[in-house]
């Protein structure tokens, strides 16, 4: 097995198997179970009967939205694991093409938990026991990945090669 010293143990799990999985899933709804059910699951509701049809706009609007999840899988999955096979032997290096990748998922993570919180109705914003799996997902694992995220920099349950290094940003210069 390739080393990947910038990414042991619980952030590779994370980061390049679940991460990649849960993005996917978006879009393989949208395949088989078409638009109007991931429309349907945005916003948690017992009620509510799911459209047969959506208009034109909507639907592109989340088919828009699958594709969006499944770039997210591509650059979880393919991204780090070409940074792995290509530099094994340059922890750091590994970890500053990491680290500019996390900043960018960080900084996506945090707007989407915000726009998905803020979207729903109040009295369904402030009780996350009625939430669905899409919700949770919007919102919780977008939490787990932001903190998650935040603790890979400062070097929790790993060894730092790059960052939290004086003599390598000053390299850097």
């Amino acid at each position: 097995m390739t080393k990947f010293p910038a990414m042991p143990g619980y952030y590779k799990f994370l980061f390049l198997y679940l991460e990649p999985l849960s993005t996917f899933c978006p879009t393989i709804v949208v395949k088989f179970y078409g638009a109007n059910h991931l429309h349907h699951t945005l916003i948690p509701t017992i009620t509510e009967p799911i459209l047969s049809k959506l208009d034109p706009r909507t639907e592109m609007a989340i088919w828009q939205l699958a594709n969006s999840y499944f770039l997210l899988c591509l650059i979880s999955s393919l991204m780090f694991r070409a940074v792995r096979d290509a530099l094994p032997h340059d922890p750091a290096a590994q970890e500053r093409i990491i680290g500019a990748t996390l900043m960018s998922l960080v900084t996506a993570d945090t707007l989407h938990m915000i726009h998905s919180w803020f979207g729903l109705p109040a009295d369904v914003r402030y009780n996350p026991w009625c939430w669905n799996t899409m919700t949770h997902g919007n919102v919780t694992f977008c939490i787990l990945l932001f903190l998650s995220r935040m603790a890979w920099f400062l070097g929790i349950g790993r060894q730092r090669y790059y960052y939290g290094h004086r003599d390598a940003s000053m390299k850097a210069k």
